[in-house]
């Protein structure tokens, strides 16, 4: 059958459409709250929420002789959320890639409402993967069922709608994303057809192109190029002016940018270079080749004020880089979508532990066929892989203390191999043998085939949309005159609020990591309930246990 099957997808999804430059544009509307809070710590106005919040932590001291002094404190905090959604846009770094093709005739297909032949039947546009609208948040209990209210996570607070997103970016090549969509070899060809027009008008900008930074085999891709082989002031300003015009040509009030480009190998960390964020701009200003692609465009959009995330392993945001982007209060987000093998191990690690079952050791193994597996095949980018891979387990092995000792760690190997018949089909295969009661054993032998930018595409709206928001997003310590605009901050810089999507979480230096991802997860919710006055949920059920 004619792959010819479409509906106007209408106000429910966005209403968004298309400019002639192949943009996606889009109608920009108030946020209104799908909920009203009814309590006298929330005050609701055209333009905002506003809320009071005590933040209920526990201190621990230890006394010389061991024993725990435990005390709770209680802080008091304003939360002020901007309820304006914006037009927002997002440019992508390795745009005409697998995730980036895959992402962009996504947002296509769900904008139109398109549904498509396959040989397992019709298949429609969705959002499934995507935590922000495939997922849901627990709101309460009802009034008179006491049963369970759920809202779709992405009606907590006002959102971006993933429908209205704006999508361009840069690729080291020229190829225009219709012809790039078919080198991916992810999307089935009935919806190809479907997309193709829209996709063929969309053609990257050029890019950066550092070799000593990526594997050789990617050099037959190169073709669409800012003149220049290494870092260059140059290559900052021309970044600075590509968001810039985007953002006018389409007339966008926020740009997001990305990096889904290939794994970069990991710059060394050199003092007087890239170990503050003045000896990093002059490392730029006078061409060091230590300063990678990923990192020159973190520089740029952090000067420019449009918050970064990055989506590979490699050491992006190097100690200049962060500090760069707190001077300037820029957002910035990383690194490594975690989207399959590692999300699984991060759920899996945590309930053994949790369940006071010693994990001794996990073996790691992967296969794919896609490009990124071609770049993996070097070893230098290899390692940026393994390391994100490998760190995972960490927070989990040192939070409990009775099954390990201070410096006991399961033994923990990972290992990847492309091999290009697989194509976007990765295969990952993980062995989780552990101790148990009286000496025993159990060994846990998991195969996990994912379709690698299926899982990944949906991440990278998750993590626009939710950095958009936070952006929105200020508080304070609590002041007597709520109506004060007095002493509101935004968020750290480095937004450790995305972890959930990530394999390295980035943090704000000297703040511990969290990869454990019930807990990234609670994190993520309980923030936006803050913001709206409300408690973290409470999991104890005790309105269904006296009676």
């Amino acid at each position: 059958m004619a792959p010819h099957a479409e509906t106007d997808a209408g106000p429910a999804n966005g209403g968004g459409h298309f400019n002639t430059n192949g943009s996606a544009a889009i109608n920009s509307s108030a946020g209104r709250p799908k909920f009203k809070v009814n309590s006298p710590n929330v005050v609701y106005s055209d333009t905002e929420i506003r809320s009071k919040y005590t933040y209920r932590t526990t201190t621990v001291t230890v006394g010389e002789n061991g024993t725990l002094e435990v005390t709770p404190q209680e802080t008091v905090y304003d939360f002020k959320v901007d309820t304006r959604i914006p037009k927002l846009g997002v440019m992508l770094v390795g745009w005409g890639g697998n995730n980036g093709t895959t992402v962009t005739a996504g947002i296509i297909a769900n904008r139109r409402g398109l549904v498509w032949e396959t040989r397992n039947g019709k298949q429609a546009a969705n959002y499934y993967g995507s935590v922000v609208m495939g997922s849901t948040l627990k709101l309460g209990t009802d009034a008179k069922t006491r049963e369970d209210v759920n809202i779709p996570f992405h009606d907590v607070l006002p959102m971006v709608h993933p429908n209205d997103i704006v999508i361009g970016g840069w690729d080291i090549s020229r190829m225009n994303l219709a012809d790039a969509m078919d080198r991916a070899k992810v999307l089935e060809p009935t919806l190809k057809a479907l997309v193709r027009k829209e996709m063929a008008e969309m053609v990257p900008l050029p890019s950066i192109y550092y070799p000593d930074f990526i594997a050789a085999n990617q050099e037959d891709r190169a073709d669409n190029l800012i003149p220049g082989s290494k870092a260059c002031m140059a290559h900052v300003e021309q970044i600075r002016k590509d968001i810039r015009e985007f953002k006018a040509a389409n007339n966008l009030d926020k740009v997001i940018v990305q990096w889904t480009a290939n794994t970069e190998r990991y710059a060394d960390i050199i003092a007087g270079v890239n170990d503050t964020a003045e000896n990093l701009l002059k490392a730029i200003e006078n061409g060091h080749e230590e300063v990678s692609p990923s990192t020159m465009f973190a520089v740029a959009c952090i000067l420019e004020g449009a918050p970064f995330i990055n989506g590979s392993p490699q050491n992006t945001f190097v100690p200049g880089a962060i500090e760069l982007a707190e001077k300037h209060g820029a957002f910035i987000g990383g690194d490594d979508f975690k989207s399959g093998q590692t999300k699984m191990k991060s759920a899996l690690v945590d309930f053994l532990i949790n369940a006071g079952i010693k994990l001794t050791s996990i073996a790691s193994y992967n296969h794919l066929g896609n490009n990124d597996g071609k770049n993996l095949s070097e070893h230098k980018q290899f390692r940026s892989k393994e390391i994100s891979k490998s760190n995972v387990v960490d927070d989990m092995v040192a939070a409990n203390t009775v099954l390990y000792g201070k410096d006991e760690h399961p033994d923990h190997v990972v290992v990847i191999k492309y091999i290009p018949a697989v194509g976007d089909s990765k295969r990952a295969m993980d062995e989780y043998h552990a101790e148990i009661f009286l000496g025993g054993h159990q060994t846990i032998s998991m195969s996990n085939i994912c379709e690698d930018s299926l899982l990944a595409s949906p991440l990278i709206i998750d993590l626009v949309v939710i950095a958009e928001l936070m952006t929105r997003i200020k508080w304070r310590l609590h002041s007597d005159d709520s109506q004060s605009a007095k002493g509101y901050k935004s968020f750290h810089s480095v937004l450790s609020v995305l972890s959930y999507m990530l394999k390295a979480p980035l943090t704000p230096p000297g703040t511990p990591v969290v990869n454990a991802l019930a807990k990234q997860r609670a994190a993520l919710a309980n923030i936006f309930r803050a913001c709206v006055g409300l408690e973290p949920e409470s999991d104890m059920t005790l309105e269904h246990k006296l009676f």
